[in-house]
C-alpha cells in the first residue's frame, strides 16, 4: 500500500486523534490482572494494542467489545489466569513484548512470545536482565534477547531495587508488572524520568506506588477492576500539530489529547521552533487531557537533547525533523540514540527519505542536524514499514513542490489508522490517496 500525497495550502478545522497506545495496552494488561470486570473506553483499535487485547484473552482473561473503543474485560486475578495454547504473536509492538514479560514473570508456567520479522530484531536483553533477577527463566534467540522468547515465571518473583541504565518507561513497567506478585516491595531508579503511565494506571488499579525524584517503589498486593477512560495519543496528534505548524493557513484544533507532562516534549519544542499552540479545557480522568489548538506561524530552529527532553518526544522526532526541515537555520537533535532500535533506524530513515525530498540532514550516531529553510520537493520515498516514518514523510509531502509517492503505509494501522481520512477533512479535500 501506498499515500499519493498533494500539497496543500489550507488545514483547518477540529477533531479528536486514536486513543492513547501506551494508555490502551497498559488498561488491557491491568484488566486482566485485576479481580472483577474493568471497562475501558476510548482504548486504541489498532494493531499493536489489538495483540494487547488478544494476548490477555490467551492467558484466560474474557474480553469482550462493547462498542467502538468500548471494552469489558473480565480478570479473574494474577491467579486465574492459565498457560496459552499456542504461541502469542505480539505484532509489531515493543510495548507489549516489553510489558507482558513483567506479567509473566509472575505466572508459573511457560508461554512462547513471538512478533513480526522488525519486532523479532529489536533489543529485549533490557527487560530480561532484572526479570531473571526476580525469578524467571527467559531462553530464546541471542541468548534471551530477541524474539522469540520462552518465558516462565515464578509464583512469588524475588523483590528487588534495580537501577535502570536506560530512562525507559518499558523496562521500569516490566520491572513493576512482575512486582505485583513479588515477595517484597520492589523499586525502579532511572537516570532520568521517562513517562509515568503505567504507575497511575496502578494506582488507578489500587495499586501502592510512590514515587520520589527518579525512584518509583511498588508494594505487592491485588488489583481492583476499574473504568479506564483513554485520552487521545499526543504521539498522533502530533502528526497534525506539525503540519499545522508548517501549512500556509492552518487553524487546527484537537480535543481530549493527553498531555501528561512525562510526554508532552513535543509542545515545548513546537514552542522553542515559534509555533503557536494553545491549550485549553484542561481535564484529568488518572490521564491529563487538553484541547490543542495550532497556527502556522514564523519558525526558528532550536537544540533537542539532554535528559529531561528526550524520552518526553522519542516517539515524536521523525516529524519533528520535519518541522526542522522547514524552519530556517540549524536544528540539532542529540542524545537520541534509542531512535536505533525502534521499528526501523529512525536517524537513517529520517537522514534517507526527507533527503529525497530536498532536506539537508547530516546523520549522527546518537541524532541528526539538519539545515532548514530548503524548499521540499515532491518524491518517492518509503516508510520502512514502521508507521512514524510513514506519517512523517506524509506531513512533510504537504509542503513539498509536487505529488509525493510513500510506499509501505500498511504500517500506520499500527497508531493511527484514520489518520488519512483526518487530514482529508482538515483540507477540506483529498489531499491523501491510498493506493495498492
Amino acid at each position: 500500500m501506498k499515500f499519493r500525497v498533494a500539497p496543500t495550502r489550507r488545514l483547518q478545522g477540529e477533531g479528536e486523534v486514536p486513543g492513547d497506545k501506551s494508555v490502551s495496552h497498559r488498561a488491557a494488561l491491568l484488566g486482566a490482572l485485576a479481580e472483577g470486570v474493568s471497562e475501558v473506553h476510548g482504548f486504541l483499535e489498532a494493531e499493536d494494542c489489538l495483540c494487547t487485547l488478544a494476548a490477555v484473552q490467551a492467558l484466560g482473561a474474557e474480553v469482550t467489545r462493547k462498542a467502538p473503543g468500548h471494552y469489558r474485560i473480565a480478570g479473574s486475578g494474577r491467579r486465574g489466569l492459565s498457560e496459552p495454547s499456542d504461541v502469542i504473536d505480539c505484532g509489531n509492538s515493543g510495548t507489549l513484548a516489553r510489558l507482558l514479560p513483567g506479567v509473566l514473570t509472575g505466572l508459573p508456567f511457560w508461554t512462547l512470545l513471538t512478533g513480526d520479522a522488525s519486532l523479532r530484531g529489536r533489543p529485549m536483553g533490557r527487560i530480561a536482565e532484572p526479570l531473571r533477577a526476580m525469578g524467571a527463566t527467559i531462553v530464546g534467540r541471542a541468548e534471551g534477547t530477541r524474539l522469540p522468547l520462552a518465558i516462565r515465571g515464578s509464583t512469588t518473583p524475588k523483590a528487588i531495587d534495580y537501577a535502570t541504565p536506560v530512562a525507559s518507561a518499558q523496562v521500569k513497567s516490566a520491572v513493576l508488572l512482575a512486582g505485583l506478585a513479588a515477595d517484597g516491595p520492589v523499586s525502579v531508579t532511572e537516570p532520568a524520568p521517562s513517562r509515568d503511565h503505567s504507575e497511575r494506571m496502578l494506582r488507578r488499579f489500587g495499586v501502592r506506588v510512590t514515587t520520589a525524584e527518579r525512584t518509583v517503589r511498588l508494594v505487592p498486593g491485588p488489583l481492583r477492576a476499574t473504568s479506564v477512560a483513554v485520552p487521545g495519543d499526543i504521539s498522533s496528534a502530533a502528526f497534525l500539530l506539525v503540519a499545522g505548524a508548517i501549512v500556509a493557513e492552518a487553524r487546527v484544533t484537537l480535543h481530549r489529547v493527553g498531555v501528561n507532562p512525562t510526554r508532552t516534549g513535543v509542545l515545548d519544542v513546537l514552542e522553542a521552533m515559534g509555533a503557536r499552540v494553545a491549550t485549553d479545557r484542561l481535564a484529568d480522568e488518572g490521564e491529563p487531557t487538553a484541547s490543542l489548538t495550532v497556527t502556522s506561524g514564523a519558525l526558528r530552529p532550536t537544540e533537542i537533547g539532554g535528559a529531561a527532553l528526550i524520552p518526553r518526544l522519542i516517539d515524536e522526532v521523525p516529524v519533528l525533523a520535519v518541522l526542522a526541515a522547514i524552519a530556517p537555520g540549524v536544528t540539532v537533535v542529540r542524545d537520541a540514540r534509542e531512535l536505533r532500535v525502534k521499528e526501523s533506524d529512525r536517524i537513517a530513515a529520517v537522514a534517507r527519505e526527507l533527503g529525497k525530498m530536498g532536506a539537508a540532514i547530516e546523520e549522527r550516531p546518537d541524532g541528526m542536524a539538519i539545515a532548514g529553510g530548503r524548499r521540499l520537493h515532491g518524491a518517492r520515498v518509503a516508510s520502512g514499514g514502521d508507521h512514524r516514518i510513514a506519517m512523517a514523510l506524509a506531513v512533510a509531502a504537504l509542503v513539498a513542490d509536487g505529488e509525493t509517492l510513500v510506499d509501505d503505509v500498511a504500517c500506520v494501522a499500527t497508531s493511527f489508522p484514520g489518520f488519512a481520512d483526518v487530514l482529508n477533512a482538515l483540507a477540506g479535500t483529498t489531499i491523501i490517496r491510498m493506493e495498492e
